[in-house]
């Protein structure tokens, strides 16, 4: 098995419907995660979006990259799945591993 195989087995974020919301959530989590490497997937109908071990998105950042305020509950409803554990707030969403192999 390759390093870059054990890396994708860490990985966490978000798969998230394609469009505006999901532009958003990309550029607020390269923003709210300095120094985190993203592998960005864009399949046309989705966006999967994965790094390593665990990563944010704050509401604060996420509705300034949108140029509109957000909840995070209309963020869930442009998420159709998630690599990892989710822990979602009124104010962020963090994707997470408890373990990593």
């Amino acid at each position: 098995m390759s390093g870059s195989d054990d890396a994708r087995r860490n990985s966490v974020g978000p798969v998230l419907r394609a469009g505006e919301v999901a532009d958003a959530v990309v550029e607020a989590m390269q923003q709210d995660n300095p120094g985190k490497e993203f592998v960005i997937e864009n399949r046309i109908a989705y966006v999967r979006v994965e790094t390593e071990g665990e990563c944010f998105i704050r509401q604060e950042t996420l509705s300034e990259a949108l140029g509109r305020p957000i909840t995070m509950p209309e963020v869930e409803v442009n998420l159709t799945s998630f690599a990892g554990r989710i822990e979602t707030t009124d104010t962020y969403m963090r994707f997470y591993l408890e373990k990593t192999l």
